[in-house]
């Protein structure tokens, strides 16, 4: 029997979390993380009141104790100011994977430790297995249509040998019907979307109070204007959407092939798979982290080049510290600070940044 306590976002996945681990004899107690300041939010709904009183309403149920913790200060630090120095210079960083890291297995998991528990545990759909020397292993989730291993490949092997993750071996439906027995008032919950435990905001309405516009050139390949930007940060590579300037008479679409900051220019071309800088199989990547062992040699793994991508096979080359990773087959818009997540099959290796 072990000490855990269970980040419990007011979601259904992480109210069975902690059912099943009571279930399980563990001693367990249910905590919020509170990381935004705002009681109300001029972006859209901000759900933090309901989803504290889903979350305690469960621990109610289940007869377990249940407390809040602030971490606003950590989420700020660790996780906005991170993503609004990334979008501002020009990349696109994935705060789902940062919060990850830094916040439910970095701030939250210093506060579990500090209050005398041994492990945390949360609704991800990744599974834990403990390989034979003793080192923890994360493995894609039961349910392939809500699988987060993804969301995990940042995080080192002491985040992932603290983490219990009771949800992955169960398909959604199920889940779902789980709650319900156990007359959980989250069973039939919506999942929330939008930014980890913000809520429903646009990414763009967001940054557009901490990123100063800076209008600009859109411009073709060609270096041929062909209407103006509000500000690079607004855009990601690939994106066909909202740029604001039509189709050609045949109907094909631009998309977003490059910024260029020193110019202030976003570069577009029409959709198609030889688009320049659209498609490539080759692509530098940094910020290495691995769950267990590091890859140091030059091998043949692979790798989900985004969240919900199916796996592709890449061939991995270590270069002092970071990597060059070759896809067996070219990929679209690999955008810098982006996250691909490597594998061996199922098994969660690890991860890094898009340069």
């Amino acid at each position: 029997m072990s000490k855990i306590l269970v980040a419990m976002s007011g979601g259904v996945d992480s109210s069975v979390a902690a059912y099943l681990l009571q279930k399980q004899g563990h001693q367990v107690e249910g905590c919020y993380m509170k990381i935004w300041l705002r009681e109300s939010d001029p972006f859209g709904e901000c759900p933090w009141q309901r989803d504290i009183d889903d979350a305690r309403a469960v621990a109610d149920h289940l007869g377990i104790p249940f407390r809040i913790v602030n971490l606003i200060e950590a989420y700020r630090e660790r996780v906005v100011d991170d993503m609004i120095r990334g979008y501002g210079s020009g990349m696109t960083p994935n705060p789902d994977v940062t919060c990850n890291r830094e916040v439910k297995f970095g701030a939250f998991l210093d506060y579990a430790r500090r209050a005398g528990f041994e492990a945390v545990g949360t609704g991800h759909y990744v599974t834990s297995k403990t390989n034979r020397d003793g080192a923890t292993e994360l493995w894609e989730g039961q349910d392939k249509n809500k699988d987060q291993s993804y969301f995990l490949a940042l995080l080192n092997q002491d985040q992932a040998s603290a983490g219990v993750f009771p949800v992955g071996g169960y398909e959604k439906p199920v889940l779902r019907e789980i709650a319900r027995k156990a007359g959980l008032v989250t069973a039939d919950k919506k999942d929330s979307q939008g930014l980890c435990f913000i809520g429903k905001i646009k990414i763009g309405e967001f940054l557009q109070e901490y990123i100063p516009d800076r209008p600009g050139p859109i411009v073709n390949v060609e270096g041929r204007e062909l209407g103006r930007h509000k500000g690079l940060h607004r855009f990601t590579l690939g994106q066909r959407k909202g740029l604001g300037i039509p189709s050609n008479t045949d109907g094909k679409f631009y998309v977003v092939v490059a910024k260029d900051p020193a110019k202030n220019e976003l570069v577009v071309a029409f959709e198609s798979a030889d688009a320049p800088h659209l498609y490539t199989r080759e692509v530098a990547v940094g910020n290495l982290s691995w769950i267990n062992r590091p890859l140091e040699e030059p091998c043949s793994i692979l790798a989900k080049p985004r969240y919900r991508d199916p796996s592709r096979k890449i061939r991995f080359i270590p270069e002092n510290g970071n990597a060059r990773v070759v896809f067996e087959k070219p990929q679209r818009a690999l955008t810098p600070g982006q996250i691909i997540a490597f594998y061996d099959g199922e098994r969660l290796l690890g991860g890094g940044v898009y340069q």
